[in-house]
């Protein structure tokens, strides 16, 4: 059986203030400060079921990781949706300071 695992990238840190300043109780709280544009983690199966031992957030794990499980047992990203099936960008849920993911497939 082959081995795969995943690389995660940060790929964007959004913040739509007119949202921040309307809705969250910190108006000023700025950007996600759990994640940095550039920031790589990799993931395989052992490390998979513990969010990266708590070094990854909760919310955004629970929006990508099934995509990355798919991934890691050697599925297709959303087949026939991207330029390729082993790469998928994908968002966490915070709607006022977004996330965006790069996740990909590494065939070993």
């Amino acid at each position: 059986m082959a081995n795969y695992t995943c690389k995660i990238t940060v790929l964007k840190r959004e913040l739509y203030e007119d949202l921040q300043e309307q809705y969250l109780k910190d108006p000023n709280s700025g950007k996600c400060p759990f994640f940095m544009e550039g920031q790589e983690f990799m993931v395989d199966l052992e490390n998979y079921w513990y969010m990266l031992n708590g070094k990854f957030c909760s919310y955004a794990w629970d929006a990508i990781g099934k995509f990355v499980y798919a991934a890691l047992q050697g599925g297709s990203i959303l087949r026939d949706w991207n330029k390729n099936d082993n790469v998928m960008i994908v968002c966490c849920p915070d709607g006022v300071r977004p996330v965006t993911f790069k996740i990909e497939r590494i065939d070993e």
